[in-house]
């Protein structure tokens, strides 16, 4: 069994900067990582074209910045190569391949008790430490929905994560289901690369461009959050017009109140609007009832062929199936459960970071509080 100060499950974004903060504090740590690499969403599980969709400002990581170099909207190549450089500079050496099984606290020791395993060896490993630091992300595992008749499908069925460009699509007839950000920019690629595309927006969403969210940034530190909602959607509106025709409704509720009570991200356009405006990409608004070979049949009665699904329909967080005798910080999907400011924090040493749909900009504040606040135990 191998004592430490503290351990982070966890080295994508939130991973690395809770690492970097504790060096900053002379901490000793620990990262349990289960993927061969740091930020494997990034390098592993996202697609080509993929661009951080708000400024470079407000997606740094602690302690350094973006180079002065990099463009204002950083593409995935440049961003991972930024956090190569972190751990880099930050000295930080996860150790690869090790699926945390379980972690608990030990009220005797006053430790947590972590068992990981070697995925090399096949071993179970003990660590124990006065501190554990859930950054494990909001990413963890695809999940694709139960759908009757999916086993019958002929063509091809992919997870988002396992997308990368839509030049493999060329003339094939695409349905992507789910219309996040990562669904609508996927649709985007696919037509931009001839593929016959389809997507399902069932749900009601806000549509905004990035000058749109770049202004709301600053507006922001002025006005009520209110005001900004209501100047959003109306620029929303003269941009891109009314969208129902095309099958798109707004939210009732506005665009940043949603983000903060539901954690439900504005749809930040890559140009996915005008390919449907002009036709390109075609929008279903009804849910897939059953899958009969390559006919997807809809809830509201119609039915199309298709050679391929793109399930863009997120992830299912996977704590608490690992982390035991938690009743207060985490909720059953993994997220945090309290409000700000103290989220991050929960009982007998235990932390969470970037689990509260704040993006890169909150996981980094997470981080160094709670830096700061192991530092002050100690």
């Amino acid at each position: 069994m191998q004592e430490q100060v503290a351990i982070i499950v966890g080295s994508g974004t939130s991973g690395l900067a809770i690492a970097a903060c504790l060096s900053q504090q002379s901490i000793p740590y620990i990262i349990l990582e289960r993927e061969d690499c740091i930020a494997s969403l990034w390098k592993k599980y996202s697609y080509d074209r993929l661009h951080l969709h708000l400024a470079k400002e407000v997606c740094e990581l602690p302690y350094m910045s973006f180079p002065a170099s990099y463009p204002k909207y950083v593409p995935k190549n440049m961003f991972t190569q930024y956090l190569d450089d972190y751990a880099s500079h930050f000295k930080i050496s996860p150790m690869y391949q090790r699926n945390v099984e379980s972690a608990e606290y030990n009220e005797v020791s006053k430790r947590w008790f972590v068992k990981a395993r070697n995925a090399s060896s096949g071993e179970v490993e003990i660590y124990c430490a006065k501190f554990l630091v859930v950054a494990t992300g909001e990413t963890t595992n695809p999940y694709i929905p139960e759908v009757e008749g999916l086993n019958t499908f002929t063509g091809e069925v992919l997870h988002s994560t396992q997308f990368k460009s839509g030049k493999d699509f060329k003339n094939k007839n695409v349905l992507v289901v789910g219309s996040g950000n990562s669904g609508m920019e996927i649709a985007f690629d696919l037509a931009n690369h001839g593929a016959k595309t389809s997507i399902i927006v069932r749900s009601p969403i806000h549509i905004l461009s990035r000058e749109m969210m770049e202004f709301a940034r600053i507006i922001v530190k002025y006005l009520k959050p209110s005001l900004v909602d209501s100047l959003m959607v109306l620029l929303s509106k003269l941009v891109y017009g009314d969208l129902t025709k095309y099958g798109i409704r707004r939210p009732t509720e506005g665009p940043f109140y949603m983000k903060r009570m539901y954690g439900k991200y504005p749809l930040i356009d890559v140009g996915t609007c005008k390919k449907i405006k002009s036709g390109e990409i075609q929008v279903l608004p009804a849910e897939i009832l059953n899958i009969r070979g390559n006919d997807i049949i809809f809830k509201n009665g119609k039915s199309y062929p298709f050679d391929t699904i793109v399930f863009c329909t997120g992830f299912k967080r996977s704590t608490n199936l690992w982390l035991k005798g938690d009743d207060y910080l985490l909720n059953e999907d993994g997220l945090a459960k309290a409000n700000n400011p103290n989220h991050w924090k929960g009982k007998n040493g235990l932390y969470c970071v970037g689990l509260i749909q704040r993006g890169f900009y909150g996981a980094s504040t997470e981080a160094q509080n709670i830096a700061n606040d192991i530092k002050s135990i100690m």
